[in-house]
């Protein structure tokens, strides 16, 4: 019983930092994917092209890679490149601030590119005729977008961004990669130290409830906005 209450509690914890992560990587990625959009869709060329080369290293190559390069090229560079660069972003031995700001930093960026696309999905697919109709009524380009047409994009990219948002709380046990205390990693330390498969499986649950909550928030999302319906 003891050794029952001792797992779960480590995996609660686990969860938290998963949780956190998860949070803190939405909190960022969706304004900087939609900064990361409006580029792309910029007429300045220079600006849109090398928005996409970004986002198409970004999304064309793993999150694990990402991870690791964010983690390990700072330390790398002030070894072999920089040795007298003083910026104290050295992660070689580092504590678990730093590393989770590493995870943290690799998931919002990656992250940001898919849902850059999202956006940039949906805005394209809202027909001309919606900003006629609103430049019709004396709207400015600004108003048309945020009182006509960012609402019907919303409507629109919930299904793929729900897709994502569930993908990234699965996404949070690469952070494991680097020693980020999440979920997984505790889980793999029941597994490593205690010869323990069950708590793994025991952390799958732990997704697994949380999923089907995000699920249901999403679904009822969804309703809220059918009022958009043709």
């Amino acid at each position: 019983m003891e050794l029952f209450v001792e797992v779960f509690a480590k995996l609660g914890n686990g969860f938290i930092i998963a949780l956190l992560l998860f949070v803190l990587t939405l909190i960022l990625a969706i304004p900087l994917g939609l900064v990361m959009c409006f580029c792309t869709m910029s007429k300045f060329k220079p600006l849109s092209l090398f928005s996409k080369l970004i986002v198409w290293v970004l999304r064309g190559t793993p999150l694990m890679l990402q991870v690791f390069a964010i983690f390990y090229l700072p330390g790398l560079l002030k070894l072999f490149v920089w040795p007298q660069m003083n910026t104290g972003w050295a992660w070689f031995d580092s504590t678990f601030s730093t590393r989770f700001i590493a995870a943290l930093a690799a998931f919002a960026i990656n992250y940001a590119a898919y849902f850059s696309e999202i956006y940039r999905g949906g805005i394209e697919s809202i027909p001309k005729g919606q900003y006629e109709a609103g430049q019709v009524l004396g709207l400015t380009k600004k108003q048309v977008f945020f009182k006509i047409v960012l609402l019907q994009v919303i409507k629109r990219i919930i299904p793929p961004m729900s897709n994502e948002i569930i993908t990234l709380i699965k996404d949070t046990a690469l952070a494991n990669t680097i020693a980020v205390y999440e979920l997984i990693f505790e889980a793999k330390e029941f597994m490593t130290v205690d010869g323990l498969i069950w708590p793994i499986f025991a952390a799958g649950g732990f997704y697994l409830i949380f999923v089907g909550l995000l699920t249901l928030l999403f679904g009822r999302l969804e309703k809220k906005l059918d009022y958009f319906k043709a």
